[in-house]
């Protein structure tokens, strides 16, 4: 039985990595698995691991890599995500991407591509600071670099609300982007050692690197 492809996208904030996998998710068929959402709805469904992070949550703990690495294993038996995944804000760490290869090698599985969003560091900071988001469907927008067709209405759903993050700011944005390098970036090396790095410019336009990931799963998914 052929297994999913398990995609993750590396890149610091503001690379546009949940807008190129929202596209991906659309033109492949694949599922978006963000850490946050299947803590949620695993909490909500009462799981076993969703049990175990509301005891966490509620004493005003922080849910550790095992309760997260458990609720990922129960998403990861659906049958929805058939087509593959993308996995949103997991791993972070060395740790916990080493611990993912225990999670997926369990399954007969491996990470098919880790694709790094490589970015400029100041032209990230422009990013960030210009964000904001759909309130209705969460499509997201810049105030330079990705405006709405019609002012104050969604391109997507029609939404006339939108929401900025408080910390979206430039100050904030170099604090993360040194949280980033600290952390997540050793990532690549990890990956890279174990051949399955792609790396993508992501400092052109969303259709361009859009079109530079489809190449990638097109051909890691063959």
């Amino acid at each position: 039985m052929t297994r999913p492809a398990v995609f993750i996208l590396l890149g610091p904030p503001g690379a546009g990595k949940g807008t190129q996998a929202r596209m991906l998710t659309e033109a492949f068929g694949l599922v978006q698995l963000s850490t946050g959402d299947m803590l949620r709805a695993a909490v909500a469904a009462g799981t076993p691991a969703g049990l175990a992070a509301r005891s966490v949550m509620e004493a005003g703990g922080l849910v550790s890599d095992e309760i997260v690495l458990g609720i990922l294993k129960e998403r990861m038996r659906q049958p929805d995500i058939r087509a593959g995944v993308i996995l949103d804000g997991f791993p972070r760490t060395a740790a916990q991407a080493a611990a993912l290869d225990d999670l997926l090698a369990e399954n007969g599985q491996t990470v098919s591509a880790a694709i790094a969003l490589e970015v400029d560091d100041e032209a990230m900071i422009d990013r960030v600071a210009g964000r904001f988001t759909c309130a209705a469907c969460g499509e997201g927008y810049h105030d330079r670099h990705k405006q709405t067709a019609r002012p104050g209405v969604c391109d997507k759903c029609g939404g006339t609300e939108f929401t900025r993050r408080a910390d979206d700011n430039a100050e904030t944005a170099r604090e993360r982007l040194s949280a980033y390098h600290a952390q997540t970036a050793p990532l690549i090396a990890h990956y890279d050692d174990l051949g399955v790095l792609e790396r993508v410019d992501a400092m052109g336009s969303i259709a361009a690197v859009s079109q530079q990931l489809a190449r990638i799963v097109s051909r890691v998914s063959a």
